[in-house]
């Protein structure tokens, strides 16, 4: 019990001064060990490698795996040990639901033989999906995970312990300096004239103490300084063995590749397959469709006629003269000129036309925003077209009474 007490104080000590000499170097108070260019750039190398490897995992994760809720099944099934339940693909699932409504809906009909075919592909595509996942998990994804997991581990411990041994060689490399000035102080010649000879027996003491002050700082700065050296070689090593855990993830990223190409490849040979099978199946729609076009030796020229089909075009149809059509806008438009109207995306346009005799036609393109600014167009175009119409009831009745009195006139001219 009494050598853990001692040791639990000496770890708070030793944590206590890495944590004043961490303060002093951030406040700028205290001298940094630097590490050489090349070891710095170890050490971002392999910070790089570890971020974009876990982003990688990460990502083929969810490509391997779309369903968070079954990756999280899988974590939990992994880290209790056990093995995780075999998951039935979609693409299995759909091809079972296939099979099992042709049966309802009757193997002998078009439609159920075609579900049958096309059900039993579904299942060899998620078959094959299965493989693929099962082949890319261990080929690719476990070795990415083994150094997230492993390597950069024990990378990271021995980066802290460099950190902390660091820390340590600072604080032994101030204590000495510190060691030093006092000793210098100490060691000043007294003055014989003003001092007591008892004053001078106690500097002299107090140099000698200085020197025994200076000759432990030194000693810890030397076993420090020992042991930071030999941290520093280890992690160096394990810094330039990134360099073969890229070669080992790139001979992982091609066999996924050639997973990936297997797959696909097995899927198109399916499809191919398929499509084949159901060349050969009879269609029900294909015996209620009409051929588009007649062969030339099936006619003769007294028994029928060629097919005429009319096909209409874009620009043979015409706007109705009188109506209203309703459009919605698809895109912003702004009008080049006064003939041109601007246009909002989302809007919606009523295009209202009307004749009055062999009055020209009146156009009126509105927009409707709201329901009182459509009220308010509705009824100025109401009041504008009962003007016009009584304008040209005027006109009309002017003109009638003209043609009376003209006849009237004439007839008079002829009385004998």
């Amino acid at each position: 019990m009494d050598f853990n007490v001692k040791k639990l104080a000496s770890g708070a000590g030793l944590f206590f001064t890495r944590a004043v000499q961490f303060t002093e170097e951030k406040l700028g108070q205290a001298e940094k060990t630097e590490l050489d260019a090349h070891f710095e750039s170890l050490m971002s190398r392999a910070d790089c490698t570890k971020l974009w490897t876990e982003k990688i995992y990460r990502q083929t994760e969810v490509l391997l795996q779309p369903n968070p809720s079954a990756r999280i099944e899988e974590f939990l099934y992994e880290k209790l040990d056990r093995k995780a339940p075999s998951r039935i693909t979609n693409a299995e699932l759909l091809g079972q639901y296939m099979q099992d409504a042709a049966k309802e809906f009757g193997p002998g009909t078009p439609y159920g033989s075609t579900l049958i075919e096309v059900g039993e592909f579904e299942r060899r595509l998620g078959a094959a999906e299965r493989e693929f996942l099962q082949t890319s998990a261990i080929s690719f994804l476990t070795p990415l995970r083994n150094f997230l997991e492993g390597d950069w581990r024990t990378i990271s411990k021995e980066r802290r312990l460099l950190e902390n041994l660091r820390l340590d060689l600072d604080a032994c490399k101030a204590r000495l300096k510190k060691a030093k000035q006092a000793e210098a102080k100490a060691a000043m010649a007294p003055d014989f004239q003003e001092t007591r000879p008892r004053n001078y027996v106690l500097s002299a003491s107090a140099s000698a103490l200085w020197s025994e002050e200076v000759e432990k700082a030194e000693h810890e700065l030397r076993v420090a300084q020992t042991e930071f050296d030999r941290q520093a070689e280890v992690t160096r090593l394990l810094l330039e063995g990134i360099s073969s855990t890229h070669v080992n993830h790139l001979r992982c990223l091609h066999e996924f590749v050639e997973a990936q190409a297997a797959y696909y490849k097995q899927c198109h040979f399916h499809m191919q397959e398929l499509q084949k099978e159901l060349g050969r199946l009879p269609n029900a729609f294909a015996l209620n469709s009409t051929p588009s076009m007649v062969p030339a030796g099936s006619a003769t020229d007294g028994d029928s006629t060629p097919v005429e089909t009319d096909t209409l075009k874009i620009e043979e149809v015409q706007a109705p003269a009188t109506g209203t059509r309703k459009a919605k806008v698809l895109y912003d438009y702004d009008a080049a000129d006064s003939s041109e109207l601007s246009l909002l995306a989302d809007e919606v346009r009523f295009h209202h036309q009307a004749a009055v005799g062999c009055w020209p036609v009146i156009s009126l393109s509105i927009s409707v925003q709201n329901s009182l600014t459509l009220v308010i167009i509705v009824f100025n175009f109401i009041t504008t077209l009962f003007s016009r119409l009584t304008f040209a009831l005027a006109v009309y009745l002017n003109i009638g009474c003209k043609a009376i009195f003209t006849f009237a006139l004439l007839k008079m001219s002829y009385v004998p």
